[in-house]
């Protein structure tokens, strides 16, 4: 879907730009073609799943969830835990931009062929504490409660 004038107004103010920032925005065209696919992907949820998981200080275990908004930019934070180890988002924001990329030029994202990320403690044997293991995909939103 074609952003029109109304649509472009709305990102202008969400994003805060004054007309000569919009002026560049708009100027690139792959700004345009990303806009036209943000409604399909406010209809998606992404999930990242823990695994695996062995001395993880902050509790997380195989079958924890992780939720962001179909962009990849917001975690959802009322369907995830409570706590939420920051190493762990770190390495789950390293898979986003490739989710999106794919994502707008019209392939699956669950296509990906490395959709499993770990946290960057290395583990006890290797001098760390924990580690875990977790994997990205992309589902329809009416499919997470």
């Amino acid at each position: 879907m074609k952003p029109n004038e109304e649509m472009w107004k709305m990102i202008q103010n969400h994003l805060g730009y004054s007309e000569e920032e919009m002026k560049i925005f708009r100027a690139d065209p792959r700004n345009e073609d990303a806009i036209s696919k943000t409604v399909p992907m406010l209809n998606k949820t992404i999930v990242a799943e823990v695994i695996e998981s062995r001395g993880c200080d902050s509790g997380h275990k195989a079958g924890d969830k992780f939720y962001f908004d179909g962009r990849g930019i917001s975690l959802l934070t009322k369907l995830g835990p409570s706590r939420i180890c920051i190493f762990a988002l770190h390495s789950i924001s390293l898979a986003m931009p490739a989710i999106a990329e794919l994502f707008y030029a019209g392939i699956d994202p669950n296509q990906m062929r490395f959709r499993r990320f770990g946290c960057p403690d290395v583990g006890v044997r290797c001098g760390g504490w924990g580690h875990v293991v977790m994997e990205i995909r992309m589902e329809d939103r009416k499919k997470i409660a």
